[in-house]
């Protein structure tokens, strides 16, 4: 039966990957997790479906999930991250576990939205169980190591802190309809949104100025001299010198050229609760590195425990790389005898060959097209 139109194409956001798109992928991958093990993170790997019951509550869009009824009626999704997951891992089978705990992974996740891709590879850490802003700084360390380690040049990491923004509406009063405005706005990098949010929002003059700043508020530790002038507030004093230490442990860890602390900087999903930032590169409008603190998520887990982490969007950056053809195996076998064909193949794969058999008899000018057109190393005749 033949397919439909329909059957010939595949969902929207999804995406099929040829041999050199997985050679550049995985490769790609491998040099991250590599990396990642040498810091001492530990790989872990979570079901990709979810109940929605574990995931639904920190996703600021409902209707971004993949959502299914398995048989006996209960709501699942796809993971839209890794995140929850491994916090839902983490509280159940490793609840016993050493604190703090370094966990890593590389995953694809799926978010129903309408940008170009629905189908992210991500690969990220998770450092649960430390509330230190050493912990906050060695992540932050690691997502610029992990970018530089890829090649990528002008690469730019920007840190900001969900204090100062909450502290601030928490001082102006700002009602809790227009705060979430305002965070959406933001986070989705939304100057208009932001600026008609503020503007009809009925603040006082001090707090709009105040708001309007904040997305193009960034540079070196100077502006945080700056900020501490705007409040006497607990909260935000607290946001401030909590971004400095983190701050200064960059420099100890030699990467702080390449980060700016920015103050627009608000993460799409709810659990996000202190330092948060963003890496990018050139070309792309919108961060390839995400990342942050979140303290009060393995509390609704049931074991309450400091976290912080970021993911890679591996999956967005492979257009920044070149493909090339794909390695070839190592050897070619052919001759007109199957039996001393699959032996001698056999014997080679022993040796921890990459062997490519002949399914037919060929002569010598066939094998060597065919070892031109697949990039085969040699070919090897039987009798």
């Amino acid at each position: 039966m033949l397919r439909t139109n329909l059957g010939l194409r595949i969902p929207k956001g999804m995406r099929d990957l040829l041999p050199e798109e997985i050679a550049v992928q995985e490769g790609l991958e491998e040099k991250i997790l590599t990396l990642f093990r040498q810091w001492s993170y530990q790989k872990v790997l979570t079901p990709t479906l979810e109940y929605s019951a574990c995931v639904q509550p920190d996703v600021e869009q409902e209707d971004s999930l993949y959502k299914f009824f398995d048989r006996e009626g209960r709501i699942l999704t796809l993971r839209p991250e890794l995140t929850i997951p491994i916090a839902r891992l983490v509280s159940t089978r490793m609840r016993g576990g050493e604190f703090p705990l370094r966990l890593c992974y590389g995953a694809d996740v799926y978010r129903n939205t309408t940008v170009r891709h629905r189908e992210f590879r991500q690969v990220g850490v998770e450092l649960v169980g430390s509330d230190q802003e050493l912990a906050d700084a060695e992540v932050i360390a690691l997502a610029v190591e992990a970018i530089a380690g890829l090649g990528l040049d002008n690469y730019q990491f920007n840190l900001g802190h969900m204090g100062i923004f909450s502290g601030l509406m928490l001082e102006a009063g700002v009602d809790e309809g227009i705060q979430t405005q305002l965070e959406e706005a933001l986070a989705r990098k939304d100057m208009v949104g932001v600026e008609s949010c503020v503007i009809q929002s009925g603040l006082p003059g001090r707090v709009q100025e105040l708001l309007l700043r904040l997305p193009h508020f960034h540079g070196g530790e100077e502006i945080l001299d700056e900020v501490l002038a705007w409040s006497e507030r607990p909260a935000i004093r607290e946001a401030v010198e909590s971004l400095r230490r983190i701050y200064q442990y960059l420099n100890y860890f030699g990467v702080q050229a390449n980060v700016s602390l920015d103050l627009g900087i608000l993460r799409g999903f709810s659990y996000y609760t202190g330092a948060v930032f963003e890496g990018y590169v050139p070309g792309m409008g919108f961060p390839v590195v995400e990342g942050g603190r979140y303290d009060a998520l393995y509390g609704d887990f049931g074991i309450p425990q400091p976290a912080t982490g970021f993911a890679i969007h591996l999956g967005n950056l492979l257009e920044q790389f070149p493909l090339s053809a794909v390695k070839g195996s190592d050897v070619l076998v052919y001759g007109s005898d199957a039996k001393q064909i699959i032996s001698q193949c056999q014997a080679l794969r022993s040796q921890g060959k990459r062997v490519e058999m002949a399914l037919g008899v060929l002569g010598e000018d066939e094998a060597q097209k065919i070892m031109l057109q697949k990039n085969i190393k040699q070919i090897l005749y039987v009798e």
